[in-house]
């Protein structure tokens, strides 16, 4: 499977909420940053894609592929949704579980790039954007972190390394 082939696939899985289908598809090593306070590992982006869905059951991402490359894959995300189920982020920010507050969101549009070694992505990162990411979400269903969160911009710029692991 190229790289497109297995991101196109994540990405229907993601979309979808189909993530027994997405685990195979990241590596051990996987990382997901950009969008989140501090980068996350499969097990926890994993869960907290599951709850992002429990939370927002008409969730939309709208992937757009804009480049591919041998092992790297650039694409661009805006996600919009309906808060209707009961949001846990217990496990990722200690906030605990957020009741459904009914209210939407539209995200700003977002980069990223995903890395693919071996049939596997390894790295998933948004460029940080204003308007952006799981922050952005939260302020537009008015609920606030009191405690400053520091977002990884420096992640963004460093390169890839395109060897195999």
């Amino acid at each position: 499977m190229n790289a497109q082939t297995t991101v196109q696939s994540l990405l229907e899985s993601t979309q979808q909420g189909t993530f027994e289908n997405a685990r195979p598809l990241l590596a051990e090593s996987f990382r997901f940053s950009g969008s989140v306070p501090t980068a996350l590992n499969a097990k926890a982006w994993l869960a907290m894609s599951a709850s992002l869905k429990t939370a927002f059951p008409d969730l939309e991402y709208h992937f757009q592929l804009t480049r591919a490359e041998p092992q790297v894959i650039h694409l661009t995300a805006q996600l919009t949704g309906t808060h209707t189920g009961d949001f846990d982020l217990t496990s990722m920010l200690d906030m605990g579980i957020i009741p459904a507050t009914y209210k939407s969101f539209a995200t700003a549009l977002q980069k990223a790039r995903l890395k693919v070694v071996g049939g596997q992505v390894t790295d998933w990162r948004f460029e940080p954007a204003t308007g952006a990411g799981l922050l952005a979400i939260l302020q537009q269903l008015d609920i606030y972190i009191t405690d400053v969160i520091v977002v990884d911009r420096q992640s963004w710029s460093r390169p890839f390394t395109l060897t195999s692991e």
